[in-house]
């Protein structure tokens, strides 16, 4: 069983989670740790559907699925104990880790990505993450769902197959509650409207601008090649955005995750979508934030919070823009 427990300096819960120790690693810099047998096929491939719990949820396309989600059988939240704080001391407040973990497997091949969805396929998963968070929406306890990819090893995927995870937990993290704080703080229009005016208004920053979705290096990048991805459609929840809303931003990030391919390299990646916390009404417009892994977090970072970026955004952008 997981749990939670509080870093009384700042304030945010820590996840304790060991039994994802067990998972499998594709990754692993020591392969014979893995590797223990002639073969060791993929879960998420076609043929070995039993190697995962049975789906939550199946997008099918020509007969055969296109989309798979899946219990996390690792997961990092579960069960459906309430979120009761114990004090075991004036420093040590600890929580169940209850809430929901799922998988879900989005392309059928196994060495792709996000960049190699065709548009109608980009569509599907966007609509997937949509239902599966009108669905954690109604599981009581459920405060969060975090929707998120990792791409590549730096990023800390563990098995290559393209797949993403939801995360629903019984808290709203605090990278989340600090944005909703910096919309109230933002007064008299949308934060995210305002940014996405001036930078088309600058130029200089942007990657993608079509279809009602804007794509940009954005001028605070805390890392090189990092961008923000935002439809102009103003909604604080990915569950309540129109379908052609969520279409489109499935196909921007196509296109700037190509581009960050082709022109910087097959780096690792994060990509983290942020909506309203269920049941949250505060102002808020979803978005997408994309984080390449090319550079090492150092002591400074993790000591202060502050990043270090070595691409200033405006040469990011021109790398990323189309040609």
């Amino acid at each position: 069983m997981s749990q939670l427990r509080l870093n009384p300096l700042t304030g945010r819960w820590v996840t304790v989670a060991t039994g994802r120790v067990t998972r499998p690693d594709d990754f692993s810099r020591d392969r014979q740790a893995v590797e223990t047998g002639p073969s060791r096929p993929c879960p998420f491939c076609p043929g070995h559907e039993e190697q995962t719990p049975p789906a939550l949820e199946t997008y099918e396309t020509s007969g055969e699925w296109s989309l798979r989600v899946v219990p996390n059988r690792f997961p990092a939240f579960a069960g459906t104990e309430p979120m009761t704080v114990h004090n075991l001391g004036p420093v040590f407040s600890h929580a169940p880790a209850s809430g929901i973990h799922e998988v879900f497997v989005f392309d059928r091949r196994h060495d792709t990505g996000w960049a190699d969805l065709d548009d109608h396929h980009a569509g599907v998963v966007m609509a997937a993450l949509r239902d599966r968070l009108e669905d954690h929406a109604k599981t009581t306890g459920v405060r969060y769902t975090q929707a998120i990819v990792n791409h590549g090893r730096e990023a800390g995927a563990s098995l290559a197959h393209p797949h993403g995870q939801l995360l629903g937990m019984p808290f709203v993290p605090g990278e989340v509650a600090e944005e909703e704080a910096g919309f109230r703080r933002f007064t008299g229009s949308c934060l995210l409207c305002t940014v996405a005016e001036a930078e088309r208004d600058a130029g200089v920053r942007v990657v993608h601008d079509a279809d009602g979705v804007l794509a940009v290096c954005p001028f605070w990048s805390g890392a090189p090649f990092e961008m923000l991805v935002m439809p102009d459609a103003h909604e604080g929840h990915l569950a309540r955005a129109a379908s052609a809303d969520l279409a489109a931003t499935g196909r921007a990030l196509c296109q700037v995750l190509g581009r960050l391919r082709d022109r910087v390299g097959d780096v690792s990646y994060n990509l983290v979508v942020h909506t309203l916390p269920h049941r949250h009404e505060d102002p808020f417009h979803w978005h997408v934030h994309v984080l390449p892994r090319i550079q090492s977090v150092g002591g400074f970072e993790q000591g202060t919070g502050v990043p270090i970026n070595i691409v200033d955004p405006e040469q990011a952008a021109a790398t990323l823009a189309p040609a």
